[in-house]
């Protein structure tokens, strides 16, 4: 990974066909195994285990990234009765989601969870570093109606210490905190901060944060924009942040300028919510104007806007071939200018 511009994907992948209709601990394995050998081949630099082993049929939208982690987490009930569903409703946390993922009747602990076995697995069959991915306590804690807590801070920080207890030693080369949450609502910024701190603080290698304006079932469900984020974005302990660009207005550009430059940036390139399958061009492009906007050397990753696990296979696979030949065409760009010869981009 000696390019100054690398590739890497979010996280999750479509689940193959044979893996839903024949789901076995095997099945699980050898499907990882492929998910990694299909971004290897393509050129991906840091790859993802696709997150197969989350998937959950009951809920699809999230893809389990809330039910994988709530559902073994100690001190959570899963029943929900009529109370707790007026409950959640009244608090309004998510207007998206009408019932609760859990109901927390006493103190958060590890219960079952276990990402090190997960993240073992995939390590096995990796072939090289890849990343692991962990949902943001603030997100999970958005998602959870509190009968013990009686507060929010407290509640989001109890769920940061169970999961910086999981990430402790994981053998993956990048630990990645999801959040899709803060980018509509920023006045939680400075809890979710705390929390997505004392988890990235636990892990003692690289370290990266994704935010996104929401992908459930491919649609954007938080408005708003980078810019009044950048407090929050700089106050993080990451080495670089994971962004939502490609499905965004090119004004939210203009935000990046601002990120401190002790934190490189990943960048969306490749949108996710539609089946059009970019071009090199297009995305060396993409990069190119980001990097007019903060100056060479800031971008250090280009990847899609989130996971794929919403596309067909055929698709997703295409747009992964595309992600890396679009770096190789800009780093070729770069390499012709420093030369003095001239490449045309198209779009």
């Amino acid at each position: 990974m000696d390019k100054p511009i690398l590739t890497t994907t979010v996280g999750s992948y479509p689940v193959p066909d044979w893996l839903a209709a024949l789901p076995s601990e095997q099945a699980v394995i050898d499907a990882t195994r492929v998910v990694f050998d299909t971004q290897r081949q393509a050129g991906i630099d840091l790859p993802t285990d696709g997150e197969l082993y989350r998937f959950n049929v009951n809920h699809p939208d999230t893809n389990g990234m809330i039910e994988y982690f709530i559902g073994d987490m100690g001190g959570i009930s899963r029943r929900v009765g009529r109370s707790e569903y007026e409950a959640f409703q009244q608090a309004g946390h998510m207007r998206f989601r009408a019932k609760p993922a859990g109901v927390v009747m006493g103190p958060l602990a590890e219960g079952g969870l276990n990402l090190l076995e997960d993240c073992r697995r995939a390590a096995d069959v990796a072939g090289g570093p890849f990343k692991f991915t962990v949902t943001s306590p603030y997100m999970l804690a958005r998602t959870l109606l509190d009968r013990h807590y009686g507060d929010f801070e407290a509640l989001t920080l109890a769920i940061a210490d169970v999961l910086a207890g999981q990430v402790r030693g994981l053998p993956c080369t990048c630990l990645q905190v999801d959040e899709a949450n803060v980018p509509g609502s920023p006045e939680g910024a400075p809890i979710a901060a705390r929390a997505i701190n004392r988890v990235l603080d636990a892990f003692e290698g690289e370290r990266a944060v994704h935010f996104c304006f929401g992908n459930y079932g491919g649609q954007t469900i938080q408005q708003g924009g980078w810019a009044p984020l950048l407090e929050f974005l700089n106050s993080l302990h990451a080495d670089h942040l994971v962004l939502e660009l490609a499905h965004r207005p090119e004004s939210d550009l203009d935000a990046l300028a601002g990120v401190d430059e002790r934190i490189k940036l990943g960048i969306g390139v490749v949108d996710i919510k539609v089946n059009h399958v970019e071009t090199a061009d297009e995305i060396a492009r993409a990069i190119e104007k980001v990097e007019e906007k903060v100056g060479p050397g800031r971008v250090r990753y280009i990847h899609p806007d989130c996971g794929f696990w919403m596309l067909k296979r055929s698709v997703a696979d295409r747009k992964i071939v595309a992600l890396a030949e679009g770096r190789d065409r800009y780093l070729q760009k770069l390499e012709a200018m420093a030369e003095g010869r001239d490449v045309y981009l198209g779009v």
